[in-house]
């Protein structure tokens, strides 16, 4: 199963820089921006919730579920 996350919509809709999410969050914002784009093969639940928390969401609102096999990721 493959998790796409939304980030960038999120952070569109809710105005916070990448900079700033980064800071908040407390991590790396180069690490903040692979999350972005989808360059990272796993992500540490404890990462998942501080961005959750900054952004005042919960995972499943901006992320897919896509089971393995689907064509056109």
């Amino acid at each position: 199963m493959t998790i796409i996350l939304r980030l960038d919509r999120m952070m569109a809709d809710r105005k916070i820089s990448l900079n700033e999410q980064a800071d908040e969050v407390g991590i790396a914002n180069v690490n903040l921006s692979n999350i972005k784009t989808g360059k990272v093969s796993a992500i540490r639940l404890s990462t998942l919730d501080a961005i959750c928390d900054v952004l005042d969401c919960q995972a499943e609102i901006f992320s897919n579920f896509i089971k393995k096999g689907v064509k056109g990721l």
